[in-house]
């Protein structure tokens, strides 16, 4: 190592110039700040400690000349050990960078990680002065040059957005096609095999599971368990090393950047799931591994004990979004993903708690402010999970115009309906269209509704129509953890069976749910493996399973392989249709210059539903009319959209209704698209005259034709 030098304050963390390296960290109540400096992953202790000799703005700094990328580094922190009145500091505890671009060790259990003495009769309010160095999870300096090429992101219209959200490592760990190495990584989401499936399947994102570097919480390891999610972030802006082939910081930036690359020169842009509102370092019983031990206080939401932990979260830790220093680290990792690793946007973990200026949900608050102003993100996709744990955060529809929202009363309303649940006619016809009743009146728009009937959280859709209650007896709590209220129906059998008609109906339902999920205004999202029947044998909550649980089989029976062409078919008819995902929403009523309105509800008999209609306990039959000639839209040219129009019949009766069918625009008849009582979709007619037989529990669209039968779109 050559020359101390004073440094800068600015950019925090650790920046690499070609010549050596600036060291900046942001730490308001620290006395002295010392970078350790370590060989290796295997090293015991640092090979060199630096007293950083500069603070400017409540930033400590140091540059460092002869150090170059992959050196492994932490932290020490002095500063008051107080926990009652929140102050951890412990310099016996190695740090990470809350900015460290690269981690390259993990977390190795031990005592020696906690700031108290486990098992003290005062617990944390105790000091641990035991040297954590062997077992803290260490940063690593990098290199960020890339050779992007033309890389130029898909740039995917919110309306003709479709969303697939995966796991890194499941999505590709039992695929037979993919090099045994490089499954489990971010190499292999870039594989011809992976590639031609999302291609085929006709997504145009992939949501992507946090990969935000994460801790294995102690409890799960010491179980054989893991973290498998990854809802549990250690650094903001590394990826995680662990779906890196080499599991090399500087090899796992590089993957990441390639993998980024392939999607988006396949048309396929990436969002990334993030978890800003905690920590990995749990309540005041948690390790110290970061934020704890370099400014409490600042960084976490405390109450008014101060040795406790406000928890909005479930996860023992809110971040203090109401901090300047907080809100900068965020925006910076944000804007470090967008500029740096170029991915196309993000959904926000638990968002609510992000929306908190101080107890209350804000939809006003500095965290929307300073996105909606900032040139960089107000330009990606930003998608909220718009609950988290504490008093009123449920706020599905109330997050401000940019944002779109996982939307819950959508997923549940479409379970009630199909599983049978009475009186949901009404509010069925208000999510097919798009949800007005939660975005219309705030400036907002259909795709403001991110609409999903599974995801990564809860019962997969094959185990959504096999198991009326969760089976999670695999994570070890005695299946008291998961959601209970899952809205599922098992069809007649409690999980697998060899029942010939218990199959075809739980094949019938998905098909049904997944019809429903493409056909909806708004933006749809699949969960990834749902085209393909996968099972997680009825646990709803697989966190912790990083095991063939989790993982996509790839392998599907006759069964299922005829439900992925089902599913390619439907986004193909999705994208062939812009009456299908319109940029506003409908007004049921004539258009200006028209004389029918752009859309119809109609009841089997043919008549337009009526108010008494909608509220019939009983009734769960129900058509659609969708017009597709009288769209007042523009296409990306300027010119007027027009396509067919369209008919949607849909009943989750158990015994069949025959609808009479509307006339058809002038000079047109009706063809049948699909059917979900059939297997496969396929119809069971080619045109449809007068009236249509629907099957028991089945979904069927038709469309108005004339001799030419291409979709209008594609004219």
């Amino acid at each position: 190592m050559g020359r101390l030098k004073p440094g800068a304050p600015y950019p925090l963390g650790a920046t690499w110039d070609g010549l050596g390296v600036n060291f900046a960290i942001f730490s308001d109540r620290a006395d002295k700040v010392e970078l350790c400096l370590f060989d290796s992953p295997e090293a015991t202790a640092e090979s060199r400690r630096i007293v950083l000799p500069e603070q400017t703005d409540q930033v400590w700094h140091v540059y460092l000349t002869g150090i170059y990328p992959g050196q492994l580094y932490g932290y020490r922190v002095h500063g008051p050990y107080d926990p009652s009145e929140g102050l951890r500091f412990n310099p016996a505890k190695v740090l990470v960078d809350p900015y460290a671009k690269g981690i390259g060790r993990t977390i190795r259990w031990g005592d020696e990680l906690f700031g108290y003495r486990i098992g003290d009769p005062e617990e944390d309010l105790s000091r641990d002065d035991r040297d954590s160095a062997a077992h803290a999870p260490l940063a690593a300096v990098v290199d960020p040059s890339c050779v992007w090429g033309d890389d130029q992101p898909p740039r995917t219209p919110w309306h003709k957005t479709i969303i697939y959200e995966a796991h890194v490592k499941g999505m590709s760990m039992r695929h037979p096609d993919v090099p045994e190495r490089l499954r489990g990584t971010y190499a292999a989401l870039a594989t011809e095999p992976i590639l031609n499936h999302l291609r085929r399947l006709g997504v145009t994102a992939v949501e992507l599971m946090p990969v935000h570097h994460h801790a294995y919480d102690r409890h799960l390891v010491e179980r054989g368990l893991s973290n498998y999610w990854g809802y549990n972030t250690l650094s903001f802006f590394a990826p995680d090393i662990r779906y890196s082939v080499s599991q090399s910081p500087l090899k796992a930036l590089r993957e990441f950047k390639h993998m980024v690359r392939v999607l988006h020169a396949a048309g396929i842009e990436i969002i990334l799931d993030v978890v800003y509102n905690h920590t990995a370092e749990g309540n005041q019983l948690g390790p110290t591994l970061s934020l704890r031990g370099i400014d409490n206080q600042a960084y976490y939401r405390l109450t008014e004990d101060r040795r406790y932990y406000m928890d909005f979260t479930g996860c023992g830790n809110t971040l203090n979004m109401t901090h300047p220093r907080v809100l900068q680290l965020i925006m910076d990792s944000l804007r470090y993903w967008v500029l740096e690793m170029r991915v196309d946007g993000f959904r926000f973990d638990l968002a609510s708690t992000l929306a908190r200026e101080l107890l209350d949900v804000d939809k006003l608050g500095a965290f929307f402010d300073i996105i909606h102003q900032d040139p960089v993100l107000s330009q990606v996709k930003l998608i909220a999970e718009p609950w988290d744990l504490g008093q009123g955060g449920y706020q599905v529809g109330n997050f401000p115009v940019l944002w779109a929202e996982w939307n819950g009363k959508y997923r549940d309303c479409v379970r009630k309906y199909w599983k049978g649940d009475g009186g949901m006619l009404a509010e069925m016809a208000t999510r097919l269209s798009g949800s007005s009743d939660l975005y219309a009146t705030s400036g907002r728009r259909p795709h403001a509704s991110v609409n999903f009937v599974t995801c990564h959280d809860g019962f997969t859709l094959n185990d959504l129509v096999s198991y009326n209650g969760k089976h999670n007896e695999a994570n070890l709590e005695d299946n008291r953890d998961g959601e209970d209220n899952n809205n599922s129906w098992n069809c007649g059998h409690e999980g697998p069976t060899d029942d010939p008609n218990i199959r075809a109906l739980r094949q019938q339902q998905k098909r049904n749910m997944l019809a429903t999920l493409l056909l909806s205004q708004g933006v749809p999202m699949l969960c990834a493996g749902d085209e393909m029947g996968r099972t997680q044998q009825g646990n709803n909550n697989a966190y912790c399973q990083d095991n063939e649980i989790s993982w996509i089989d790839w392998n599907p029976d006759e069964l299922d392989r005829s439900l992925l062409a089902f599913t390619r078919q439907l986004i193909a008819l999705r994208r062939q249709h812009p009456v299908l995902h319109r940029r506003s929403f409908f007004r049921g009523k004539a258009e200006p210059g028209a004389r029918v309105k752009d859309i119809r509800w109609l009841d089997p008999a043919g008549r337009e539903m009526t108010e008494a209609a909608w509220h019939k306990g009983y009734a769960r039959a129900l058509a659609a009319e969708l017009r597709g000639d009288v769209m007042q839209e523009m296409d990306e040219n300027g010119e007027r959209t027009t396509d067919d129009t369209l008919l949607l019949l849909m009943s989750a009766s158990h015994t069949g209704v025959s609808f009479v069918l509307p006339a058809p625009p002038v000079g047109e008849r009706w063809e049948v698209v699909l059917d979900t009582s059939e297997r496969g979709g396929k119809p069971r007619v080619r045109m449809g005259v007068g009236s249509y037989r629907l099957a028991p529990r089945s979904l069927a669209l038709l469309r108005s034709a004339t001799a030419d039968v291409k979709p209008r779109g594609q004219r």
